[in-house]
């Protein structure tokens, strides 16, 4: 069986993704590669490094040389590296908003990109740019941070980062028609859309991620 290797920085996507890769790879065995640091680092640094971007890379040619064959990183923050490491990588290597991208780009051109840290709020609204721009389409971009609510779930107070959460949800809802959520650990906060009391749509990359990762990797 082929091998799909994950790379996070938050320790909790690994059991998220874990039954995502089974439904939509189910002729794929998977396995983790976690390292909080890259994250840290670039939050620390206001930015994502030449630093960080090498290591990171060093985790894409290890995780070929331990058998993957194919790659996703599930933290945003580091998207954008990904454009600078894929020519080197002798595998798929995918960034896990890119489904995201393209399904809020063919619904509408009014779309609010939702953020729990600032390093992850121009990645991801840059890929939206280029996303639209590929797909000829005249998108709207509205960014929204939550600014604090990061801190609160690394320190375990998943209802107070939730609460924040749809709270910025709510404020942002009333100037888009769609809203993406920008990281892979905000997922949990809006779970029901009845909970944010706004008929806006919401958007994540977990599941429409892996979904466009399978279409990439299996047989046509």
């Amino acid at each position: 069986m082929p091998s799909l290797a994950l790379i996070h920085t938050v320790p909790g996507l690994a059991a998220t993704f874990k039954p995502l890769a089974l439904r939509e790879l189910p002729h794929w065995n998977s396995f983790n590669i976690v390292d909080e640091s890259l994250l840290q680092n670039t939050i620390r640094d206001g930015a994502l490094s030449k630093k960080t971007m090498q290591r990171l890379g060093q985790y894409v040619f290890s995780a070929i040389d331990a058998g993957a064959d194919a790659i996703v990183v599930t933290c945003s923050s580091l998207g954008d590296a990904l454009d600078a490491i894929r020519p080197f990588s002798s595998v798929p290597l995918f960034r896990i908003d890119s489904g995201m991208a393209m399904a809020a780009v063919e619904r509408t051109e009014r779309i609010g990109v939702l953020a729990t840290l600032p390093t992850t709020l121009g990645p991801t609204s840059r890929l939206i740019e280029k996303t639209a721009m590929a797909a000829n389409r005249n998108c709207t971009i509205v960014d929204k941070l939550c600014a604090g609510a990061f801190d609160r779930l690394i320190k375990g107070d998943r209802d107070g980062h939730d609460a924040m959460v749809i709270a910025g949800f709510r404020e942002l809802a009333t100037s888009v028609d769609l809203i993406v959520l920008a990281q892979a650990s905000m997922a949990n906060a809006l779970s029901s859309i009845g909970e944010t009391g706004s008929s806006v749509p919401v958007l994540s990359s977990p599941e429409l991620g892996m979904a466009y990762v399978a279409t990439q990797l299996s047989p046509s």
